[in-house]
């Protein structure tokens, strides 16, 4: 009997297109028995974990399309606030409350316990220094502690640690759905690893390189360290560019709509192909 994963990887506002994916894949009835998520791979994975069916891609539309038309409510605050908050703290500009509460909005406290499909997010634990996956407990606050971007959004406490943005340790987590029993994995990713990477010029496009290195790196040799009768799919995310690959335009909700279609035209495209060999 077959197993399917689908994993969902961070990036930010690009995790738009995998809303797109999940469609395509819905409708041509693929459903998951597991789901895995990282940052904002969290996110739209908890929300298709709960409802494992077609109807969720409007909801999922809809809150994508709320972020769009204003994102404060997502991210948070005024200029003059968001300053405030960097030189009070030290460490993050925006409040963790505005998406806390979207999110309870949509799952309220459900627990991983509760949902029909299986579901695990990923998170960098500060104390242990160590990748951390959480199965159990209130969803809501898996996810919050799984996209805790550093820098924009605080560390977030679960329990008695203190957790920051998964993708820090694990951005796309193919080989965890391998060791979980999965034999046919969907891959939702937002295009960033296969596009070149240029010499940084500035101080903040090394920490960007850099974690794009240390990223695409990881998810490359758990792609060819596949082991013999796993079958693996990484969809294409046509809706994203070269373009979109800095700080600023990961957090620009003006292309979300564009971003689905484009995505969910190339998935439409790729899975009619691969599924009729």
């Amino acid at each position: 009997m077959t197993t399917t994963a689908f994993v969902l990887g961070g990036g930010g506002v690009l995790g738009a297109v995998e809303v797109g994916m999940l469609r395509a894949l819905l409708e041509r009835g693929i459903t998951p028995d597991l789901v895995l998520g990282t940052s904002i791979g969290a996110l739209n994975g908890a929300l298709v974990a709960r409802e494992p069916t077609l109807a969720v891609i409007e909801r999922m539309t809809r809150l994508w399309d709320d972020a769009r038309q204003a994102p404060r409510e997502v991210y948070g605050d005024r200029p003059l606030r968001t300053v405030r908050r960097a030189v009070a703290t030290g460490t993050h500009l925006w409040s963790a409350e505005p998406l806390k509460q979207r999110l309870v909005d949509e799952l309220g406290d459900v627990t991983f316990e509760e949902l029909p499909v299986r579901f695990q997010v990923c998170a960098a634990s500060i104390e242990r220094a160590a990748e951390h996956w959480f199965d159990s407990g209130r969803v809501v606050d898996a996810v919050v502690a799984s996209a805790a971007v550093p820098g924009l959004l605080p560390p977030a406490r679960v329990g008695s640690e203190h957790y920051l943005d998964g993708g820090i340790v694990n951005s796309i987590p193919l080989a965890r759905a391998v060791q979980l029993g999965a034999d046919r994995v969907f891959v939702l990713q937002v295009g960033r690893i296969d596009r070149p990477l240029r010499v940084p010029r500035r101080p903040w496009e090394v920490a960007r390189v850099s974690f794009e290195i240390a990223r695409r790196h990881r998810f490359h040799r758990e792609l060819a360290e596949l082991p013999p009768g796993v079958e693996a799919h990484v969809l294409p995310a046509r809706g994203t560019s070269g373009r979109d690959d800095t700080w600023r335009a990961a957090t620009d909700f003006r292309s979300v709509q564009e971003r689905i279609d484009r995505t969910y035209d190339a998935c439409v495209e790729y899975l009619d192909e691969t599924l009729a060999r």
